[in-house]
This record gives C-alpha cells, sequence and structure tokens, in this order.
C-alpha cells in the first residue's frame, strides 16, 4: 500500500476520535487552505491522520479527562498550568486577571484552592471558553504523561513514523502533534521535504523544548529535524499554547516563524489549516509531488 503524501497529526484531547475522524475533520480545512494558495489536485487518501489519542483512554474505567479529581497536581502539570495562566493573562490583560507565581511556591502553597483559582482565571480567556475544568486538567495531564511514560512517547512517535515512507513529503501537526512529529522526524524523515507545525508548544522552556528527545544540549538550540528541507512554524497571536511565537531562535535560520489570525479560536487546529500561509507552507513541499 502507498505511503501518503501528506502526514497529519492531532494536537491534545482527542482521546475519543479515531484516525478516520480526525480525517474527516481536517480534510476540507487543509484541503481549503491549499486551494487558497493555488494548489490543487490532492485526494482524500494523499493525507493520512497518525492517531495516538487512544494512548490516553483507560481501559475500563474513567479517562482522566472524565474522571472527577481534586485539583491535585504534581510540580510538572503545576508549572504548566501557570505558565498557561500567565500567557492567557498577557494576551488578553481585560478578559483574564493577573497570574500568581505558584508554580515554583513562589507566593503560595500549590492547594487545591490555587489550582481552581488558576482554572477559573483560565475559564475567562478564549482559549480556555466552554471548556469545563477536568476537560482542562484531562488535556493538560496529557503533555505531561507523554513527556514523563517512555510508553505512550514511543508508541505515539511509532504512529505517526508507520504512515511515513517515500511518498510523503508534507508533515503538519498540531498543538502537541508538533511535539511527537518533531522527535519522530528527529528519527527518521525519509523523504518530507516540509514540516508545518501550527499552534505548537515546542518552544516552551523547560517544560518541553529543554525535554525534547533528542535533547537541545548546552547551546540550547535544538537539533533540526532530519532531513527536512522546509520548516514553517505558524502561530495566532492569541494562541496562548503557541508561546513563544517564534521557534527560529530556538531551531535555527532556515525555520520560518509565520503569525496568522484565526479570531476568536486562536488554538483551533481547522483554522489554522484553512489560513492561506498554512496551505503555502503545506503547498511548498508538494509540488514536487503533483
Amino acid at each position: 500500500m502507498a505511503r501518503p503524501i501528506i502526514v497529519a497529526v492531532h494536537g491534545i484531547g482527542q482521546q475519543f476520535k479515531a484516525d478516520s475522524v480526525i480525517h474527516a475533520e481536517w480534510w476540507p480545512s487543509l484541503l481549503g487552505g491549499l486551494h487558497l494558495a493555488g494548489f490543487t489536485g490532492l485526494k482524500p487518501d494523499d493525507l493520512a491522520c497518525a492517531f495516538y489519542g487512544h494512548l490516553f483512554r483507560q481501559a475500563g474505567a474513567l479517562s482522566a479527562f472524565e474522571a472527577p479529581h481534586s485539583h491535585s497536581l504534581d510540580q510538572q502539570e503545576l508549572t504548566l498550568l501557570d505558565f498557561l495562566w500567565h500567557s492567557a493573562a498577557q494576551t488578553e490583560p481585560k478578559r483574564v486577571p493577573a497570574a500568581a507565581d505558584f508554580a515554583a511556591g513562589r507566593t503560595m502553597a500549590a492547594t487545591p484552592q490555587v489550582v481552581q483559582r488558576a482554572l477559573n482565571a483560565l475559564a475567562k480567556s478564549s482559549f480556555c471558553a466552554g471548556i469545563a475544568p477536568n476537560m482542562m486538567l484531562g488535556n493538560l495531564k496529557q503533555v505531561v504523561r507523554y513527556l514523563n511514560e517512555p510508553d505512550i512517547r514511543r508508541k505515539a512517535k511509532d504512529s505517526v513514523l508507520s504512515l511515513i515512507g517515500p511518498e510523503t513529503r508534507v508533515v503538519v501537526a498540531h498543538s502537541l502533534g508538533s511535539v511527537v512529529a518533531y522527535e519522530a522526524l528527529c528519527e527518521r524523515c525519509e523523504n518530507v521535504k516540509s514540516f508545518v507545525t501550527i499552534g505548537s508548544p515546542l518552544g516552551i522552556p523547560n517544560l518541553i523544548f529543554d525535554r525534547l528527545r533528542p535533547s537541545p544540549g548546552a547551546l540550547r538550540i535544538g537539533q533540526w529535524p532530519g532531513k527536512v528541507e522546509h520548516w514553517t512554524n505558524i502561530a495566532d497571536s492569541g494562541d496562548i499554547v503557541a508561546n513563544p511565537k517564534k521557534l527560529q531562535p530556538l531551531f535555527g535560520d532556515p525555520l520560518r516563524d509565520i503569525p496568522v489570525h484565526n479570531g476568536s479560536d486562536a488554538h483551533h487546529g481547522e483554522r489554522y489549516l484553512t489560513a492561506v500561509e498554512t496551505g503555502r507552507a503545506l503547498a511548498e513541499g508538494l509540488w514536487t509531488a503533483s
């Protein structure tokens, strides 16, 4: 069976979906962005969606997404929650109250009340509007589990690598999926020409960037992903996950950082895909495959 021309990698909170569901949601948006960029001729089978969401779905029990929790977090989860609160407060200061520096115990202990305060503050942001606290915490925990649990990390990367073959020219990845895809491409990229990251948290210091595999090392410059020729990072100024917005200082001059505007739902993957800027970045790796 021929490998796809484009491999797409989803982000967090997809554990109750499947590769076919992600394909049905992403295909029209991806095609729309490409059409705006002047590229036509792709067929649905040219896109394959790596799926790793099921790794966060507990068998025979409530998932972390559903289960009631005490709002107790470990230090890494707390630090990530603190980071998102600061990011949201900087992005929307009129909506989100100023963040308290609680992650390292600078002003207060990490009590359930403090966590609830952070969740209440984030709930006022456009990013988290309508998201229940349990859902927010469950999604946050997925990031930390990927980084901490070797089995999940390995299987998530394998979901990407199993789809990449000689015909694959482009990998596009959203949110946590950009971390999964980056690490996978550092292991093997075959003929992938373009890597497109949308709403990426790859640059979050300490929490993600400094824990990448391979490690950035003492110079704190991330390894270039294999033989990829073009890496385009696309971020909305209101996307609190894609912070910092620019990855070029962390991964080298060939990387291009491009801003877009996604409206009120700044982190939404399909809004990123419909942008002409994303379409152009995808098309760059497809011209030789058409």
